[in-house]
C-alpha cells in the first residue's frame, strides 16, 4: 500500500505547496506575454487546459495526467438542475409515502432538501475558490486532514462502484415491463446499456455533458409535466371532475403508524423519523456538480449558478412533487401498498397509481419510458463520477498514478476500465440468489453518501477556520455560502444523526441483523480508510494558519479576469441589437 501512499505526507506537504507557488508565480508571469487568443475563450484556460488544480505537480500537471475544461454554462446548470433527478423521486416515494404518509413525507423532504442545499453552498464555496481536479479528496485532503481525503475518497468511490451496477440492474428490470425475462435474458439488456455509457464515457467530457444536458432537459420537463398533472387532479381537473384537495391528510391522515407498535403517537413518531431514509436517498447524487467542477470552463461564475438552481430544484421537483402526490394518493391505496413490491418498472411509481387513480390508460407505458430514460441518465453520469473519483485519488497520490493517465480527449481511461470491470457485477441479477445477495450489497454502501456530505461540511469548517486565521475576510471570496458558520455546524450534526438512526428500524418487532450489518458497515468502513491511512502515512491535521489558501489562486483570479475581459468586449461589439443572442440571453441567461 505504501507504493501509492503518501510515505510521509506531513513533511513533503511544505515542499510540495513551495514547489507549487515556485510553478504558480513563473506561470503567472509568462502568461502575461502570451497572444491574444480566441476571445470567446480565456488565455489561462487555453493555457492552463485541464493541470486546473496543479495539485501535485508530478501527477496532474504530467502530459498525459490532464482532464480538459470542456463543460459550458449550459451543461453545468442543466445537470445541477436535472441531474440527481432518478428512481429516488419517481419510485421511491412509494415507500416512503406508504410507510409514513404525506405530513411526515412533506417534512423529512424538505428538511434534507435544506441539508442539501447547505451542503451545496459549502461546496460551491471551496470549489469556487480554487477549483481541483482532485474532487472532494483535494479538497479534504488540502483544508482539513489526508486522511480525511482518503477516507472520503474511498467512500465515495465504493458508492458508485456498487451503485452504477445496480442502476444497470434496474434498466434491465424496467425493460421486463415490456419484454418478459423468458423472452430476452435480462444480461442481453444490461450489455446493451454498459456498453452504450462506456462509449459516451470514453468520447469525452464535452459529448457526455452535451448527452447530459437533453437527458437531464427531458427529464426536467418530465417532472414538470407530472407536479401540473397533479395539480389538475388535485382540483378536479381529472376525468371524473372530483376535487381532491387536501381530503388525503385528513382521511385516513397525514401521518401513518409504523405497523407493529400499539401506540399510536409513538407509531407514527417511528414511521415519521425512518421516512428520512427515503428522502436521503431521493436526493443522493445532488453533490455531482462537485466532480464536474474540476472539468468546467469559468467555474466562479458557473458553478454558483448551479448553486442555486439546486434550491429551485429542491423546492419545486422535490417539495412540491411529494406535497400534491400525498394530496393525489391515500397511503394505505391499495395500489400503493402493491406498487412497494414491484421492482423498478412504472407500476412500482406512486405517480402511475395517481395515473389509475383518475381512470387514464396509455400513461402508464409513457411513465415506464420516462423511467428508463432517467435510470440511463443516472447509470451515465454515475459511472462518470466513479471514473473521476479514482481519478482524483490517483492525482493526490492515494491510488496508483497509472489510473490518472488520460487519452487525446481528457478521459482517465485506466479509471474508466476500473469502474468498467466493477458495473459488470450487474449481470449477477441473472441468477435470482446473487441478486439477492447483491441487494445487501447496495444496502452497505448506502450510507456512503451521507458519509460523503459529512466530510464536505467538516472539509468546509476547517477551510472557514483557515480563512479567519489567515486574516482572509469572507466578502473576498467569488461565492459565499449563505447563514455561515452556522449552517454548516447545525448541518453536520443532523447529518450525523441521521446517519446514526438510518436503520434504527431493524430494532423493532424483533432484532433483523443481517439488515443492522448492511445498514451500518459503511461506519467502521470509513473510520478504517481514515485511521488506517493516518498510522500507515503519519498524516497529521492541517494547523488553521498553515492551510495552503493561496497557491493557484492567482492563477483562477486571471483567468477570470481574462473571462470578464473577452465577455465585455462581446458585449461592446453588439452594442444594444435586439437580435437572437439577445433573446437568448432574456430568457436563459439566468440559468446559463
Amino acid at each position: 500500500m505504501k507504493n501509492f501512499f503518501n510515505s510521509s505526507d506531513s513533511e513533503k506537504h511544505e515542499e510540495k505547496v513551495n514547489d507549487e507557488k515556485v510553478q504558480s508565480i513563473s506561470y503567472s508571469q509568462s502568461i502575461l506575454s502570451l497572444p491574444d487568443l480566441d476571445p470567446t475563450l480565456s488565455r489561462h484556460a487555453s493555457e492552463y487546459e485541464a493541470d486546473l488544480s496543479k495539485i501535485q505537480p508530478g501527477v496532474a500537471g504530467e502530459k498525459g495526467h490532464q482532464l480538459k475544461r470542456d463543460l459550458k454554462a449550459r451543461h453545468i446548470s442543466m445537470i445541477a438542475l436535472g441531474g440527481s433527478l432518478g428512481t429516488g423521486l419517481l419510485i421511491g416515494t412509494a415507500n416512503s409515502l406508504a410507510t409514513a404518509g404525506p405530513g411526515s413525507v412533506f417534512i423529512t423532504y424538505s428538511f434534507v432538501g435544506l441539508m442539501v442545499f447547505f451542503v451545496m453552498s459549502a461546496l460551491g464555496e471551496m470549489a469556487t475558490y480554487i477549483p481541483l481536479a482532485g474532487g472532494f479528496t483535494g479538497y479534504s485532503d488540502r483544508y482539513a486532514h489526508p486522511a480525511l481525503g482518503f477516507a472520503v475518497g474511498y467512500s465515495y468511490l465504493a458508492k458508485y462502484l456498487i451503485v452504477t451496477p445496480n442502476q444497470l440492474v434496474a434498466g434491465s428490470l424496467v425493460m421486463q415491463y415490456w419484454v418478459s425475462p423468458e423472452k430476452v435474458n435480462p444480461g442481453v439488456w444490461i450489455t446493451i446499456f454498459l456498453v452504450s455509457v462506456v462509449l459516451i464515457n470514453l468520447f469525452g467530457v464535452k459529448f457526455f455533458g452535451e448527452l447530459e444536458f437533453w437527458l437531464s432537459s427531458l427529464k426536467v420537463i418530465t417532472v414538470l409535466g407530472l407536479i401540473i398533472m397533479l395539480f389538475v387532479f388535485m382540483l378536479g381537473g381529472g376525468p371524473d371532475h372530483e376535487r381532491l384537495g387536501f381530503r388525503y391528510w385528513t382521511n385516513p391522515g397525514a401521518f401513518a403508524p409504523w405497523k407493529g407498535i400499539a401506540s399510536i403517537p409513538k407509531a407514527k413518531f417511528i414511521a415519521f423519523v425512518s421516512s428520512f431514509v427515503y428522502a436521503v436517498f431521493a436526493y443522493s447524487g445532488t453533490e455531482l456538480v462537485g466532480v464536474v467542477v474540476a472539468e468546467a470552463s469559468r467555474p466562479r461564475r458557473n458553478v454558483p449558478r448551479a448553486i442555486k438552481l439546486t434550491f429551485y430544484r429542491i423546492c419545486i421537483f422535490y417539495i412540491l412533487s411529494v406535497l400534491l402526490l400525498g394530496c393525489c394518493v391515500a397511503y394505505n391505496d391499495a395500489e400503493l401498498v402493491a406498487a412497494r413490491a414491484k421492482s423498478t418498472s412504472s407500476s412500482a411509481s406512486p405517480f402511475v397509481v395517481a395515473i389509475n387513480a383518475q381512470g387514464i390508460s396509455g400513461l402508464p407505458h409513457l411513465m415506464n419510458a420516462c423511467i428508463l430514460i432517467f435510470v440511463f441518465s443516472a447509470c451515465n453520469s454515475d459511472l462518470y463520477i466513479a471514473t473521476r473519483t479514482l481519478y482524483g485519488l490517483s492525482v493526490q497520490r492515494k491510488a496508483p498514478k497509472i489510473l490518472s493517465r488520460t487519452n487525446k480527449t481528457g478521459v482517465p481511461y485506466l479509471s474508466l476500465a476500473v469502474a468498467f470491470c466493477f458495473s459488470c457485477l450487474a449481470y449477477m441479477a441473472c441468477s435470482s440468489g446473487s441478486a439477492s445477495i447483491f441487494g445487501y450489497f447496495v444496502n452497505v454502501v448506502s450510507i456512503m453518501g451521507l458519509l460523503t456530505w459529512i466530510s464536505l461540511l467538516i472539509t468546509h469548517i476547517c477551510f472557514m477556520n483557515a480563512m479567519k486565521a489567515q486574516g482572509i475576510p469572507r466578502k473576498s471570496l467569488p461565492y459565499r455560502a449563505p447563514f455561515q458558520p452556522y449552517a454548516s455546524w447545525i448541518t453536520l450534526f443532523f447529518c450525523i444523526l441521521v446517519a446514526l438512526i438510518k436503520n434504527f428500524t431493524v430494532f423493532l418487532n424483533g432484532f433483523n441483523y443481517k439488515d443492522f450489518i448492511t445498514g451500518y458497515i459503511g461506519i467502521p468502513y470509513y473510520f478504517i480508510c481514515f485511521f488506517g491511512y493516518k498510522f500507515i502515512t503519519g498524516a497529521k491535521r492541517h494547523k488553521s494558519a498553515e492551510v495552503d489558501l493561496l497557491t493557484h489562486k492567482d492563477v483562477i483570479d486571471a483567468e477570470e479576469e481574462e473571462y470578464a475581459f473577452a465577455e465585455a468586449e462581446l458585449k461592446a461589439e453588439r452594442g444594444n441589437k435586439k437580435d437572437a443572442q439577445w433573446l437568448y440571453d432574456r430568457i436563459f441567461g439566468w440559468i446559463f
